[in-house]
């Protein structure tokens, strides 16, 4: 409940500051790295959890 209260209060100024906070301690050239490793890390998780969920329907 209380994460979700949170999670509302943010808007566009928190997003921006963390935004320009983000290309300040990383740099222009790192950010499209960084997201391809975190484009990659969550399709890794993805397919983790379907395996899972085949492994569980498969012990039923």
């Amino acid at each position: 409940m209380i994460a979700q209260q949170i999670f509302l209060a943010i808007g566009a100024p928190q997003i921006i500051l963390v935004v320009v906070v983000v290309l300040l301690l990383f740099g222009g050239k790192k950010i499209p790295e960084l997201m391809r490793g975190l484009g990659s890390g969550i399709k890794e998780f993805k397919d983790a959890s379907k395996d899972d969920e085949k492994l569980e329907e498969n012990k039923e």
